[in-house]
C-alpha cells in the first residue's frame, strides 16, 4: 500500500470538509447538499484508511 497517496488523500479529505463547513454560507443551496454528502463520504473513507493502516502497521 502506498502510504504517500493515502496521506495526501486523508489531508485532502479533511481540508475539503473544513472548507465546506467554513464556507457553508457562500455555497449555493443546490450545490451544498451534494458537496456535503461527498465530503462526508471522503472523510469516512479517510478514517477507514487510518484504521486500516494502524491495523496493518505491525505486519
Amino acid at each position: 500500500m502506498d502510504t504517500t497517496a493515502s496521506i495526501i488523500f486523508i489531508i485532502a479529505a479533511f481540508c475539503l470538509g473544513g472548507i465546506v463547513i467554513m464556507q457553508k454560507n457562500n455555497i449555493p443551496p443546490g450545490l451544498r447538499r451534494g458537496l456535503a454528502l461527498s465530503s462526508i463520504a471522503f472523510i469516512v473513507f479517510a478514517f477507514f484508511l487510518i484504521v486500516y493502516s494502524l491495523a496493518t502497521m505491525g505486519s
